[in-house]
């Protein structure tokens, strides 16, 4: 559980299973620690995506827990990770989008609720096969 928590941590890690990470950088606070804020950027096609994280919970392996603003949502990711039998690791993560900003972006979570849920997962599904490969 050690190294898939060590792996999750370092942001030089994310590009390995993050679509479209292009960069981050720490804005305030020291990096890691709770009331700390980051940028992130990433490309999604076209479009470029920023991102602002602030920390509220770093606990880790039992939580870390971030509040992520974007010019058109915001929501609340929180992470857990639990030892299980024969060295493997459950990684759960729970995302709450709390805020909604414009009538398209609206739009799609009605017609597509499961858009960021299926991204979600994606990520997770890639942080799985490069924590394996790692």
């Amino acid at each position: 559980m050690d190294e898939v928590v060590a792996l999750f941590k370092d942001p030089d890690n994310l590009k390995h299973w993050q679509d479209g990470f292009q960069s981050y950088e720490p804005l305030s606070g020291a990096p890691g620690e709770p009331g700390s804020k980051s940028a992130f950027v990433y490309q999604q096609g076209k479009n470029r995506i920023e991102l602002e994280e602030t920390i509220e919970v770093n606990d880790l392996p039992d939580e870390f827990t971030a509040d992520y603003v974007h010019t058109h949502m915001s929501n609340k990711m929180t992470n857990h990770f639990e030892s299980l039998p024969g060295g493997q690791t459950l990684y759960e993560a729970y995302i709450d989008y709390y805020k909604l900003n414009g009538w398209m972006i609206k739009l799609m979570v009605k017609l597509f609720p499961g858009m960021f849920k299926k991204q979600t997962q994606k990520w997770l599904d890639q942080f799985k096969k490069f924590a394996e490969s790692a």
